[in-house]
């Protein structure tokens, strides 16, 4: 198993752009949100489970899960959004510490958004680097990313953990407030430093 570093941060805060550059620096990436498909595909217990406690209508034509909708329907409902993560969360833990324990790079990423909101299931990583910005910054990019008005930007930055809670978990921060020069020379840093870190001996 490789060392683990567990990156977070809110949304639109730039993990994905975060991500990607470790890859490109050879360090594999694990992402709660491909494990998040991986556990839902057709004939999963995972599926099935779903499909009986919300009802047959979470499924689309071709038995998947019909994702909107079901977005629609956990951010509209703080109860079920709570059941759905009940399902899905330990599942897709495990997924991510399977693909860890697999790795055999010096250290691997998982990319794990809601990292704050689920601290404690995640002892078992080495480091949390958190991806921050300014939330007017994380407004701007979800309007226009998303194509979005910027009061649902605010209702969708509100329904995750507050800023201050993931960087009171942080081991390492990353301030995506520029441009990708001053990114890459942050990634670039932190992996040195993980390098030297979990380098054997």
């Amino acid at each position: 198993m490789s060392r683990v570093v567990a990156l977070t941060g809110g949304i639109a805060s730039g993990k994905s752009a975060v991500e990607r550059r470790f890859e490109a620096r050879g360090v594999r990436a694990y992402d709660a949100d491909a494990a998040a498909r991986a556990v839902v595909e057709p004939g999963s217990p995972a599926l099935a489970e779903v499909a009986r406690v919300f009802g047959p209508g979470t499924l689309d034509a071709e038995g998947r899960l019909d994702r909107p909708a079901m977005r629609q329907r956990v951010f509209d409902d703080p109860a079920a959004r709570t059941t759905l993560e009940g399902i899905l969360h330990p599942r897709i833990r495990d997924w991510l510490r399977e693909a860890a324990n697999a790795d055999r790079g010096l250290y691997c990423i998982l990319s794990i958004p809601l990292l704050a909101e689920n601290h404690a299931h995640y002892a078992w990583v080495d480091r949390v680097l958190v991806v921050d910005a300014p939330e007017d910054l994380r407004v701007a990019r979800l309007t226009r990313r998303d194509g979005i008005d910027e009061a649902l930007a605010r209702k969708m930055i509100a329904a995750q953990a507050p800023r201050e809670r993931r960087l009171a978990i942080a081991d390492d921060v990353i301030v995506n407030d520029g441009d990708e020069g001053q990114l890459d020379r942050q990634v670039q840093a932190l992996h040195e430093r993980y390098l030297a870190r979990f380098a054997p001996g």
